[in-house]
C-alpha cells in the first residue's frame, strides 16, 4: 500500500514535468519529505500534506480524490485531516522519525493537562449549574470570511458554495472538523459567550482526540505584541508560562514548547483577539495570514472588522457569529437557577413575575430595556448572582424605569452589584480552606480596582503574580529593589558583626572599632544597593519588564538535569559579577578606612586600589564557582507542573529556597575559603595582607547570607514578589497583606478565573468597569484600617 501512494504521486509530479525539489518548494514542504513518500520510506503522510501536494500539482477533482484515497488506505482510519504538522511538514512531525516519538509523548501529556485544566475550570464556574447557557451561532456577512475556495482547499478553477457552519455549543467540534483549512473565527459581543465555547471547543476535542492529532490550546491573544514577538514565538513563550516544564531541551535542542508549535502538535485556540490593543490589530492580522497554522479566533465583530478592513480577512478562515439568548431561553434557565417560592405557589420563583412581564408587554420601556440587557450569557449569569443567589433581593425592581434609565444604567448595575453579591457573607466552609474569609465588599472593590486598572495600564488580560510590581513606575521600582538589597546586607552583616563583636567583647571602650564597623556595614549596604538597584534598572525596569518565573527546580540526588552547556557561561557570569563587585566594594571600603585613619591622598589611592583587588578576586573566586553549581543542579520542571497561579507560585518558592539553602553556605564557604588561600600570593603581588580566621568566617558568613539574600529579592521572581507584593504594595495600601489568600478567594467566589498560570478577571467587561470606576474622581479611596488588611472571622 506504501509504494501505491508514492508511485501515485511520482507518476504525477511526471505529468507535470516537476522536480522534487519544485513540488516541494510549491507545496511549502521539505524535500525529503516530497522523496520519502515517494520511496514509501515515510510510510504515514498527514492528509493535510497530501492537500498541499496536491494544490501544488495543480490536479483535477478526479485526481486529487484519488491521490487523498490512496492516502487513505495507506494512513487508515485513525488519521485526521489536522493532525499534527499538517500544514509545515517537518522531520518532528513525520512517525519513524527520530524527532516523533519524544514529542507524541510530551504532546500527550500536555494534553492531560490541559484537560485537567479546564475540567476543574468549567465546574469552577458553574457551567452545568443547572445546565449551560445555549450558545448558538448563524454564518456572518462574506466579507468576512476568506473565498470558500481557500476555505475547502480546492485547486486552481474550482468553484464551491459556502458550508452549512450553524450550530451549537455541542456541536464546535464536528463542525471545525468540516472545515478542511483548519482556520474559523468565532464572533460575538461582549459577553455573548465566546470563552465558553473555547473551553467547551477544547474539551471536546481532547475527549475524542486520537494520538496523532494536535492538542487544543487556550491562548488569551489580548496579551501579544506582534511587533515584539513573532506568533510562533509568543506561542511558545506562552507555553512555556502556563507549563515550566516545556523549557526543557527538546530535540535538537530547541525547548520544548518551541518543538511542540513547530512541528505542528499545538492547535491555538486563541481568545479575545479583541483585547489586543489599538494599533495593534492590523499586525496581528498580518502576522498571522503570515502562517498557515490551524487555528481557532474569538473576537468581537467590530473589532475584528476594522483589522479586516485595514488588511485583509483571516487567510482561509471561515467565520460564525454567536446569536442572541432569546426570551424562551431565558424562561428555561432562570426560574431553574433559583430557589423555589413559598406559600401558595410553591413551584414558582422571583423570576416568574418578570419574565410574564416581558411576555405580556414586550414593547414597554422597560421590558424592552431588560431584554435587550439579557441577551448575552455574561449578564443572565451576573443577574443570577445578583438576584438568584443573593437572598433577599427581587428581580422585580429590574422594571423600575424611574431607577434605571435605560439598558446601559441596567448593566452597570449589574456589574456594581457583583462584587458586592460576591462577597455578601456565606456561612458554609470549602475544602480544604476553613471558613471562608468574611472581606468588607467595600475593601474588596478597591482592591479589585486597582488589579483591573493595573491590568488596563499594561494593556493586558493576563493577572499575573510576578507582575503586580510592574503597574508602578520604573524608578520606583529601581529604587525599592535597591532599598530592599541594602537593607537586606546591612541587617545580615550588623547582626553577624554585632553578634561576633558581643560574644568576644570586641566593642568593649572602643568606639574606634564600632565606627569602622559601621562604616563597614553601611558601605556594604549602600555599594550593593547601587550595584544591584543599577543593574535591575538596565535588565528589567529600564525594558519595563519583570523578572519571569523560574522553569526550573534544584535536584540534589538524581533526576536528568539541564545540559552542562550551561555551566561554562554561568560560570564566567560569576567570575565577572564577582570581579565587578569586589573591586567596586573594596575600593569604596578601603577609601572610607582611610578617610577615618586620616591617611593621606598617595596612601589612600593605594590603599583603595589594593583592597579592591584583593575583593574583587575573593569574590569572583566565590561567585564564579557558586554560580557553576547552581547550573549544575538545576533540572526543568516536570511538563504538568504549575498548572494554576498558586502552584506556579509554590513551585517557585520552593525552588527559591532550595537555592537559598544550597548557595548561602556554598557562596559563604568559596569567599572564606577563597580569601584564605589568596592571602599569601595576593601578598606577594600587594604587600603584607593579614586576616585573622574570626575575620575570614565573618567575611563568608555575611557574604553568603546577606549577597544570596539580596540576589534572590532583586532577580527572581519569587524575590519580587516578595519586595512588592507582600510589602510594598499592602505598606501602600494597594493591596491586602494576604494577596494570594485574596486572589484565591476572588477566584472561588467567581470574581477571578484561572487561565493557566494566571488570573483573569471572570470577563474583560467587568475588568473594564472596575478599572473605570477605580480611576474615577468620586471612588473610595484606601482602606483604612491596620494596615489596610481585610478583615476576617
Amino acid at each position: 500500500m506504501a509504494m501505491e501512494f508514492g508511485t501515485l504521486l511520482r507518476q504525477l509530479r511526471h505529468n507535470r514535468g516537476m522536480t522534487q525539489e519544485t513540488l516541494a518548494e510549491r507545496a511549502g514542504v521539505g524535500v525529503r519529505t516530497v522523496r520519502g513518500l515517494e520511496t514509501g520510506e515515510r510510510a504515514d503522510p498527514r492528509v493535510a500534506t497530501v492537500r498541499l501536494l496536491a494544490d501544488a500539482l495543480g490536479l483535477r477533482p478526479a485526481e486529487r480524490e484519488e491521490l487523498l484515497a490512496a492516502a487513505v488506505r495507506r494512513t487508515g482510519p485513525g488519521d485526521r485531516p489536522d493532525g499534527p504538522a499538517g500544514h509545515v511538514e517537518s522531520a518532528a512531525g513525520q512517525p519513524g522519525s527520530a524527532w516523533y516519538e519524544p514529542l507524541a509523548e510530551v504532546a500527550e501529556l500536555l494534553a492531560q493537562s490541559v484537560t485537567t485544566r479546564w475540567q476543574r475550570e468549567e465546574e469552577h464556574r458553574q457551567v452545568h449549574d443547572p445546565y449551560p447557557l445555549p450558545v448558538r451561532w448563524r454564518p456572518v456577512p462574506e466579507e468576512l470570511t476568506d473565498h470558500w475556495a481557500n476555505i475547502l482547499r480546492l485547486p486552481a478553477g474550482s468553484a464551491h458554495g459556502p458550508l452549512d457552519l450553524s450550530g451549537r455549543l455541542d456541536e464546535i467540534v464536528g463542525v471545525y472538523r468540516r472545515i478542511p483549512s483548519g482556520r474559523l473565527v468565532v464572533l460575538g459581543r461582549s459577553g455573548s459567550g465566546k470563552t465558553i465555547l473555547t473551553v467547551r471547543f477544547v474539551l471536546d476535542r481532547l475527549k475524542s482526540r486520537a494520538l496523532t492529532e494536535t492538542v487544543p490550546v487556550i491562548f488569551s491573544i489580548g496579551s501579544w505584541d506582534p511587533s515584539a514577538l513573532t506568533f510562533r514565538d509568543w506561542l511558545a513563550a506562552q507555553l512555556t508560562r502556563d507549563h515550566p516544564g516545556l523549557t526543557a531541551p527538546g530535540p535538537g535542542g530547541s525547548p520544548l514548547a518551541a518543538a511542540l508549535v513547530e512541528s505542528g502538535w499545538v492547535l491555538p485556540v486563541l481568545d479575545g483577539f479583541d483585547e489586543i490593543a489599538d494599533g495593534l490589530r492590523r499586525p496581528a492580522l498580518e502576522a498571522l495570514n503570515a502562517t498557515t497554522l490551524p487555528l481557532l479566533l474569538t473576537s468581537r465583530p467590530a473589532e475584528y472588522a476594522a483589522a479586516v478592513a485595514e488588511t485583509d480577512v483571516l487567510t482561509s478562515a471561515a467565520a460564525v457569529e454567536l446569536t442572541d439568548l432569546t426570551l424562551d431561553d431565558l424562561a428555561d434557565y432562570l426560574p431553574r437557577s433559583t430557589r423555589k417560592a413559598r406559600g401558595a405557589d410553591p413551584g414558582g420563583t422571583a423570576w416568574d413575575p418578570v419574565l410574564a412581564a416581558l411576555r405580556e408587554r414586550p414593547d414597554s420601556r422597560a421590558c424592552a430595556d431588560l431584554a435587550a440587557v439579557l441577551t448575552t450569557p455574561l449578564m443572565v449569569t451576573i443577574a443570577r448572582a445578583v438576584y438568584s443567589d443573593t437572598p433577599g433581593h427581587d428581580p422585580a425592581s429590574l422594571l423600575d424605569t424611574r431607577r434605571f434609565d435605560g439598558p446601559g444604567q441596567l448593566e452597570e448595575h449589574f456589574l456594581d452589584n457583583f462584587v458586592t453579591a460576591a462577597y455578601r457573607p456565606r456561612p458554609e466552609h470549602l475544602p480544604r480552606s476553613g471558613p471562608r474569609p468574611d472581606i468588607d465588599p467595600e475593601r474588596a472593590r478597591y482592591w479589585l480596582g486597582h488589579l483591573a486598572d493595573h491590568l488596563t495600564r499594561l494593556g493586558t488580560p493576563d493577572l499575573e503574580w510576578w507582575r503586580l510590581g510592574s503597574g508602578l513606575r520604573r524608578r520606583t521600582r529601581a529604587l525599592v529593589t535597591a532599598l530592599v538589597a541594602a537593607t537586606a546586607v546591612c541587617l545580615t552583616m550588623g547582626l553577624v558583626i554585632g553578634t561576633a563583636g558581643a560574644s568576644v567583647g570586641a566593642f568593649t571602650g572602643s568606639w574606634h572599632n564600632v565606627a569602622i564597623q559601621f562604616v563597614n556595614v553601611a558601605t556594604a549596604g549602600l555599594f550593593t544597593g547601587l550595584a544591584l538597584g543599577t543593574a535591575y534598572w538596565f535588565m528589567f525596569a529600564a525594558k519595563d519588564t519583570a523578572v519571569p518565573p523560574s522553569g526550573t527546580r534544584v535536584r540534589v540526588f538524581g533526576g536528568a538535569r539541564r545540559a552542562g552547556r550551561s555551566i561554562p557561561s554561568r560560570l564566567m557570569i560569576g567570575l565577572a559579577c564577582g570581579v565587578s563587585y569586589g573591586f567596586g566594594y573594596g575600593f569604596v571600603w578601603g577609601m572610607l578606612n582611610c578617610f577615618l585613619l586620616r591617611i593621606g591622598f598617595p596612601e589612600f589611592l593605594d590603599i583603595g586600589f589594593r583592597d579592591g583587588l584583593l575583593f574583587g578576586v575573593v569574590f569572583a573566586l566565590g561567585a564564579g564557582p557558586a554560580f557553576g553549581l547552581q547550573a549544575f543542579l538545576e533540572t526543568p520542571l516536570d511538563v504538568q507542573s504549575a498548572v494554576n497561579p498558586v502552584g506556579l507560585l509554590r513551585t517557585n518558592r520552593r525552588t527559591i529556597t532550595a537555592q537559598f539553602l544550597l548557595w548561602t553556605p556554598a557562596f559563604g564557604l568559596l569567599v572564606g575559603s577563597g580569601a584564605l588561600v589568596m592571602m599569601r600570593p595576593m601578598s606577594v603581588v600587594l604587600g603584607p595582607i593579614s586576616w585573622e580566621l574570626s575575620s575570614l568566617v565573618q567575611v563568608g558568613v555575611t557574604s553568603g547570607l546577606g549577597g544570596v539574600l539580596s540576589y534572590v529579592f532583586a532577580f527572581t521572581a519569587f524575590g519580587q514578589w516578595v519586595v512588592f507584593s507582600r510589602v510594598w504594595l499592602p505598606l501602600t495600601g494597594r493591596l491586602p497583606w494576604h494577596v494570594v489568600a485574596f486572589l484565591e478567594d476572588a477566584y472561588r467566589r467567581g470574581v477571578l478565573r484561572q487561565a493557566g498560570a494566571v488570573y483573569q478577571f471572570r470577563h474583560g467587561r467587568l475588568q473594564e468597569h472596575l478599572a473605570r470606576t477605580h480611576r474615577a474622581p468620586g471612588a473610595p479611596r484606601r482602606p483604612t484600617g491596620p494596615g489596610g488588611a481585610a478583615p476576617t472571622r
